[in-house]
């Protein structure tokens, strides 16, 4: 397995977060998320969550705010239906576009292989639109289990654990 290292020489990095759904990121890779605004202080997080309608874009808002603090750009957050993005792949596609504008150092995106169709449409797109960029896929653990091969491990310290958990409930409670 390898370790996630950036260059320690990068003060600032413009961190690109994807998500299908309002608990994607967080739940996929709040922990390095919370370990890179720690280790990158002067860090920008861009946040885009594709599927967030009503009581969820709330929690999306919520959580985006406790992950990234301050360094927070957005959250972005859209209204795409749930489950159907794959046949709304143009709408889709043409956020992609718009967030070319970014340039970001890191990408975190769904990966490639996850059983929901919104995931894998979101990573196909990530992987298209920013080829030159470091993307990192993260995975989302559910119930037909479709977990892959870690191929990049990012150790948490005992706090950050017990934040990522305590930021998930105290955002989504509709979950």
């Amino acid at each position: 397995m390898i370790r996630l290292s950036v260059d320690p020489a990068a003060s600032e990095l413009r961190i690109l977060c994807l998500g299908s759904h309002s608990d994607d990121i967080e739940i996929g890779c709040g922990g390095t998320i919370l370990r890179l605004a720690e280790e990158y202080p002067q860090s920008v997080f861009h946040w885009v969550v594709f599927s967030a309608t009503g009581v969820r874009a709330q929690e999306a808002q919520c959580a985006a705010k406790l992950f990234a603090g301050t360094r927070l750009k957005g959250p972005i957050l859209r209204e795409f239906r749930d489950g159907f993005m794959p046949f709304e792949g143009t709408g889709v596609k043409d956020v992609f576009e718009e967030l070319k504008t970014i340039a970001p150092n890191l990408v975190f995106t769904h990966t490639r292989q996850d059983a929901h169709q919104d995931h894998r449409l979101l990573a196909e797109l990530t992987w298209n639109t920013f080829r030159d960029h470091l993307i990192l896929e993260y995975e989302i653990p559910k119930y037909d289990g479709d977990m892959g091969r870690t191929s990049v491990f990012v150790p948490l310290e005992m706090d950050q654990c017990q934040n990522k958990v305590r930021y998930l409930m105290d955002s989504f409670h509709s979950q």
